[in-house]
């Protein structure tokens, strides 16, 4: 199929999920309800309240966070040379919600903002340390090794997460999105903050496209190309901590998405990164959209975070992956 075609209908289902999602729930609006809501607001309307205050700040933070970590999942695997490569499995998200909650409990941080710069520090120091781990000893920077200090530096930071709500159990209604991620009660306030950092971390990323390309060649392959592969390697570290970072900031540690979502956009898009790229961020919204609308009946009348979701379309996807991978080496 045309690559050109293949992302317009990729574009289309997002904007049919993305119409789902500020449709559905445990309210029902009508597709003209929900066009009026925008074309005619009558602020005496409960449903259209329902569709400007809530169902579509939900839909963007879903669409905009869907697309970064997906973005930053196949950045991650093509630097890395790792297919199971992700802000969840290499410890960045972990990372950045660790410092949320430890900006929240003990320094007392309140507003948008504070948790965004405590996420970026948290992603960070988080992708150093998984990188910086998996590269010292026998056979060091090898995905394997990368793929375990990620695991490592995952539970770690899962492990003072959960320590600091025990002695600060005051704060657990604040910070329990944090823990699994959510995009339910997300607010247009906590978007627009997020959305500067979600943009350059995206044009980082798309300057990167075609040195990407030559990266995936191999190091070897990149430097007798004139590749500067140090640069490409620290500008890709920097768009995947703006991206997860953010993402984490607005929706908590949502897992996942950056495996499943860069293999379906090879798939569809093939290696080039050019389209890779763009395939992953739409795709990306499409999955954490449906996953959302999906969280929301699962359990009606009450309804699951969207990261419990996205782990149950996850888990079996990366034991796949892992497998194919194993027997590719084998």
């Amino acid at each position: 199929m045309n690559k050109t075609l293949g992302l317009l209908l990729c574009t289309l289902l997002l904007l049919a999920f993305a119409f789902l999602s500020i449709a559905y729930g445990s309210r029902s609006i009508d597709l003209y309800t929900v066009w009026q809501s925008f074309a005619a607001f009558d602020p005496s309307s409960a449903d259209h309240l329902i569709v400007r205050n809530t169902r579509l700040p939900r839909t963007l933070v879903a669409a905009a966070v869907g697309a970064a970590l997906a973005v930053a999942g196949a950045v991650m695997q093509t630097v890395t040379r790792n297919p199971l490569a992700s802000p969840s499995i290499f410890g960045v998200n972990a990372g950045a919600a660790l410092f949320i909650i430890f900006a929240i409990t003990v320094l007392g941080a309140a507003t948008q903002a504070q948790f965004l710069w405590a996420a970026f520090l948290g992603a960070a120091l988080a992708a150093g340390a998984a990188y910086g781990l998996g590269s010292v000893g026998r056979g060091g920077g090898s995905p394997v090794n990368i793929t375990l200090a990620g695991a490592a530096v995952t539970a770690f930071a899962s492990s003072i997460t959960q320590g600091i709500m025990l002695v600060n159990g005051r704060t657990f209604d604040q910070i329990v999105f944090w823990l699994v991620g959510s995009v339910a009660g997300r607010e247009m306030p906590m978007l627009l903050p997020v959305l500067p950092f979600l943009a350059l971390g995206a044009a980082v990323c798309a300057l990167l496209a075609a040195p990407l390309n030559t990266l995936a060649l191999g190091e070897d392959v990149a430097r007798g190309l004139g590749q500067r592969v140090g640069a490409v390697k620290l500008g890709a570290a920097a768009a995947v901590v703006l991206l997860a970072g953010a993402s984490v900031a607005v929706a908590g540690p949502i897992a996942f998405v950056g495996i499943v979502v860069p293999h379906l956009a090879r798939f569809a898009a093939g290696r080039d990164h050019r389209w890779l790229l763009p395939y992953s961020a739409v795709l990306g919204s499409v999955l954490l959209l449906g996953a959302d609308v999906l969280a929301r009946f699962v359990a009606m009348p009450n309804e699951l975070p969207v990261g419990v979701v996205t782990a149950l379309i996850g888990v079996p996807f990366f034991v796949w992956v892992a497998r194919r991978n194993v027997h590719a080496a084998s």
